[in-house]
């Protein structure tokens, strides 16, 4: 994920980007809103490309910067890395005033309404003629060699169409500092290390772009519904600051048209409300 992806999406997505949910902790009682208005407190893993860095070169970072702009002050970021405690450590503790890339329906905070829609993918290269290639029960895949991220939606899938023995599994959860297992899966899709790489959409698509034409990135389609392989995300605020919580939908609904043009230009893929690919 994907997409807060286990790790932010509920093993990501559930991620991810696209994914990340704290242990469960005990009820706190209603307190007032603490926003700063001095400036757009977000907390945000240093080193988590597509999704964010430190240096500014996430989307993520670049639609904090497109809302804190239109709040008129400047985007202040406490960083942290996108592992277990998360929320608890950040969110929670009041460092900051909004997380990004909260699958819906996260525990542990308030969520925004979604500001993008996307799912787990298939990549292939362009030069193997399986652009069509939507589902993993698909007999083509019964010859190639897998990469697919371990504990996701997909590999459960996989294990179940009798696909593992051909499977190279990539890690969901890293030191990010270190590690970027989706980067690895796709750079070994490309230098033909693996025929197939299955993942989240975001972490798929923004890599995916960066070989050019070379790699396509297909949607996983064709699965029964049992099988949740798409996610709405939002955005995280502490529960009860409702006020705060419209403040930044009414920022997402005003800006939709340039925010899913900061998510295209990072070849994210999305789907609209029917589930349907969005051109």
């Amino acid at each position: 994920m994907p997409p807060f992806f286990a790790r932010r999406a509920a093993a990501l997505a559930l991620l991810a980007g696209a994914v990340l949910l704290s242990a469960p902790g005990r009820a706190e009682p209603p307190r007032p809103e603490a926003i700063d208005r001095s400036a757009l407190r977000v907390c945000a893993d240093p080193a988590n490309l597509p999704f964010s860095n430190d240096k500014g070169e996430g989307f993520e970072n670049k639609i904090a910067e497109l809302l804190a702009g239109k709040l008129g002050v400047p985007v202040r970021y406490t960083w942290y890395p996108n592992s277990t405690g998360f929320l608890r450590m950040t969110l929670r503790a009041r460092r900051c005033d909004l997380v990004m890339g909260i699958v819906a329906g996260a525990d542990l905070v308030q969520n925004t309404n979604p500001y993008y829609r996307s799912g787990y993918v298939v990549v292939t290269r362009r030069e193997d003629n399986l652009a069509d290639l939507a589902g993993l029960a698909d007999p083509r895949l019964k010859t190639l060699r897998i990469g697919i991220t371990a504990g996701t939606p997909p590999a459960n899938l996989a294990a179940r169409d009798g696909l593992m023995a051909q499977a190279r599994p990539y890690p969901l959860i890293v030191d990010t500092r270190f590690d970027a297992p989706g980067r690895q899966m796709i750079e070994d899709l490309a230098g033909k290390q693996i025929d197939v790489a299955v993942l989240w959409g975001p972490i798929a698509g923004y890599f995916a772009k960066r070989h050019g034409d070379a790699l396509v990135v297909t949607p996983l389609s064709n699965e029964a519904k049992d099988t949740r392989l798409d996610f709405y995300i939002t955005m995280g605020v502490r529960p009860g600051e409702s006020d705060w919580k419209n403040r930044i939908n009414a920022l997402i609904r005003e800006n939709r048209d340039a925010i899913t043009a900061i998510l295209k230009e990072y070849g994210v893929p999305m789907l609209d409300a029917r589930g349907q690919p969005m051109l």
